[in-house]
């Protein structure tokens, strides 16, 4: 199997925000890898609109942000934050702000 597509805020596809949180939800279809992505910038009243989330190639979200292939083989259910350190960028659980990669 490939690495499939992700759900991601249009945010991160023009540049206008970073990636942030990362969920893993239940596949939609044999096509899907369950990540959905949204930006430093995404509000709620942007997520209520499907039109700012697009379908995005696994592989295409890795060339945006590198740091993201140490996630791909977190279980469903995980819910991750993408902290900007400086120079470092690492994860944490967003429910628990535990570091995790």
């Amino acid at each position: 199997m490939g690495l499939g597509g992700s759900v991601v805020s249009n945010n991160i596809l023009t540049g206008a925000g970073k990636m942030k949180w990362f969920i893993r939800e239940e596949f939609l279809n044999n096509l899907d890898n369950g990540w959905r992505i949204l930006s430093d910038i995404d509000t709620d009243e942007y997520l209520s609109d499907p039109a700012n989330m697009s379908i995005c190639d696994w592989r295409t979200v890795f060339e945006l942000e590198p740091a993201v292939m140490a996630i791909f083989d977190l279980p469903i259910g995980t819910e991750v934050t993408l902290i900007y350190g400086g120079e470092e960028k690492y994860f944490v659980d967003s429910r628990t702000g535990e570091r995790i990669l």
